[in-house]
């Protein structure tokens, strides 16, 4: 079993953890994540009598503690967690703390592509609408955050830290600020712009502009990431879809009805806040029936008819 944790957290951590955010500008969640990632293979070290000492760990130290990983992860978490370990050791051999990374060679565990499942329109609209038809005092609420999420392809960690000030409801957009704390205009349609000035009018108008645009419990604080899962789930039972959709859902579902009615893949990569096309292109799926339309409809040898 993993032994205890001493504090401080050791030096070369902390180094490391501050260059993320002054050179790398990782956002709080993401230094965090590594943090965890590399205490939990401290604390695996010290209870296998093994010191953390970034000279002397070796690449048998860290498959070691990959192996007793699989007793209770699954391989995603298992590679993230490597992953940040030779991030780790990569930043130290840059600053020549050590001679090599001892984490480069030891086999990442293979991990399954996974995509969130997609809903049809009329199942996204079905879940969006799912407030509607309820007696929630948080209805109103609830509305307006299924319908910007649908509308706007925004992760729900950038919902949550939305503030009124960042509400343009006349142009239609939000200013939401993305992984490496970078900002983006989202847009919204006429149904989220409506559920959304609804809501403000009726519970947020005499919220300070620097508040939280959606309000947790009581609306006192900002809505948290768990509390939009938990409704999302909750309205999925109350839509009837036949699905088990997360908040992640509705960004993907986003994405790929966006993609099957035409719209460039630039385009939609700008939406989302990819930095590369790359994770646009692995994050949308088309139905073979939609690119055989689009086919159809655009090749001009399948237009012209047979002589």
């Amino acid at each position: 079993m993993p032994g205890p944790v001493p504090d401080p957290v050791p030096k070369p951590v902390d180094d490391f953890i501050r260059y993320l955010e002054v050179e790398r500008n990782a956002s709080l969640n993401t230094r965090l994540s590594y943090l965890r990632d590399l205490r939990e293979f401290e604390a695996f070290l010290n209870g296998s009598g093994i010191a953390f000492d970034v000279k002397t760990i070796k690449e048998p130290d860290i498959t070691a503690f990959v192996y007793r990983l699989f007793r209770s992860n699954k391989k995603v978490s298992i590679a993230r967690k490597l992953s940040s370990i030779r991030s780790f050791f990569r930043f130290l051999s840059r600053k020549g703390l050590v001679e090599a990374n001892p984490a480069e060679l030891v086999p990442t565990p293979k991990v399954e592509k996974y995509l969130p499942p997609v809903l049809t329109a009329e199942e996204a609209v079905s879940l969006v609408e799912g407030p509607i038809k309820t007696d929630s005092p948080t209805a109103l609420r609830d509305l307006a955050i299924l319908e910007v999420l649908y509308s706007s392809g925004i992760r729900v960690s950038e919902l949550t830290g939305v503030a009124l000030k960042d509400a343009d409801l006349e142009a239609g957009t939000i200013k939401v600020l993305g992984k490496g704390n970078k900002e983006r205009i989202a847009y919204l349609g006429d149904y989220a712009k409506d559920s959304l000035k609804r809501y403000i009018d009726k519970e947020r108008s005499a919220a300070e502009t620097d508040a939280p645009l959606f309000a947790g419990k009581g609306g006192g604080g900002r809505v948290s990431v768990r509390t939009v899962q938990r409704l999302v789930g909750k309205y999925v039972v109350t839509s009837g879809i036949d699905k088990t959709p997360t908040p992640h859902a509705l960004r993907h579902s986003f994405a790929t009805h966006l993609l099957d009615a035409g719209v460039d893949l630039r385009s939609i990569q700008e939406m989302l806040g990819h930095s590369k096309l790359s994770t646009t292109q692995r994050y949308t799926r088309v139905s073979m029936k939609s690119m055989m339309e689009a086919y159809d409809k655009a090749h001009p040898r399948s237009k012209m008819g047979k002589k």
